[in-house]
């Protein structure tokens, strides 16, 4: 057994991730540390996990807890991770960081999108960047490794096979993405409260929303990111636009998913357009892709729960490469319905 601890564990990703780890045969859950509910029984804050956390009482973080851990997941807000990583690195034998302070290799794109200098720079090139279908090789034995946000990883996912097989022209990419309410996070926000989401649908962040640079550099495309708020839980369906090269037809586009992802256990590659239901609960993507010869457009569909494969099932995902075990142990494969 590898015994792991979660930071941050109150939070939906951190709660997502702490069921998981729960149910993993190859995991030991230590602690869970959560500062602003420290003190708390998790069966208080998540009466689901009553089951199976029993007396299990969220801890304030001390790093000396840490000591010897194989791994340590970090379930934090954006900029938390980033005071707390250089200590943690040398205590535990694997750190995985689900925010987005080590996903980007370029410290001086941390000021540019998150409005603050990164505060480790020197350990961004350490982080590896925890999206196995697509960068599998560099997590083999990982000590670090920043796991990609939601919304990157159903872009990623549904537009980089096709722009290394050179179907598809790597700028004037569009990526229009629609996410669940717990995409973001469990914190009271006015513009989340039921009366504000319930029958309706936004979109925001226009222009500049900071996850575009991580797509950006996840594919090497040149990309418009315009995110929207849906009325649900769970979920994000990523409908993405680019101009096909030479060569690209319908079919074209489609079997290089279907090839790009043939051995791949988490992506389901078909003709059918993804449904957010189907991957409710699942670590798994689904995908489609059209070529439009009528407007010159390659459409390509992802839709993932933002929760499991955006965040925490991928976070065990990787820990799984990172700590010698088959990439799969732990992990959904099916979805919840209805």
């Amino acid at each position: 057994m590898r015994r792991i601890a979660i930071l941050g564990a109150s939070g939906y990703a951190g709660a997502e991730l702490f069921r998981l780890c729960l149910a993993h045969p190859e995991l030991e859950v230590a602690w869970v540390a959560a500062d602003t509910s420290a003190g708390t029984l998790v069966r208080e804050l998540y009466p689901h996990l009553a089951a199976v956390a029993g007396d299990l009482t969220f801890l304030r973080y001390d790093p000396e807890l840490a000591e010897g851990l194989d791994a340590v997941f970090l379930a934090l807000p954006h900029g938390a991770s980033g005071s707390v990583v250089p200590d943690l690195v040398k205590r535990a034998g694997v750190v995985v960081d689900l925010s987005a302070d080590f996903r980007l290799k370029d410290a001086s794109l941390y000021d540019q999108w998150y409005g603050a200098p990164h505060p480790a720079p020197d350990l961004l090139a350490d982080f590896a960047y925890g999206l196995p279908e697509l960068f599998r090789p560099t997590l083999a034995g990982a000590t670090a490794i920043a796991v990609p946000g939601c919304y990157p990883t159903a872009a990623a996912l549904a537009l980089t096979p096709l722009l290394r097989a050179g179907l598809v022209e790597p700028t004037g990419v569009i990526v229009d993405a629609a996410t669940g309410v717990s995409g973001a996070g469990r914190a009271a926000k006015a513009n989340t409260t039921f009366c504000t989401v319930d029958e309706d649908f936004r979109a925001y962040g226009l222009i500049g929303h900071r996850h575009t640079p991580e797509i950006e550099q996840a594919t090497g495309a040149s990309v418009l990111f315009t995110p929207h708020l849906a009325p649900m839980n769970r979920g994000i369906l990523a409908t993405c636009y680019a101009r096909p090269a030479p060569g690209a037809s319908g079919e074209a586009v489609l079997e290089a998913l279907a090839e790009a992802y043939q051995d791949e256990p988490f992506v389901v590659v078909g003709p059918e357009s993804p449904s957010t239901k189907a991957t409710a609960g699942s670590n798994c993507a689904h995908l489609t892709a059209r070529h439009d010869p009528r407007t010159g457009w390659v459409m390509v569909l992802c839709a993932l729960d933002n929760l499991v494969k955006g965040a925490a099932g991928q976070a065990v995902q990787c820990a799984n490469l990172a700590l010698g075990l088959d990439e799969t142990t732990g992990l959904p494969l099916a979805g919840i319905s209805p």
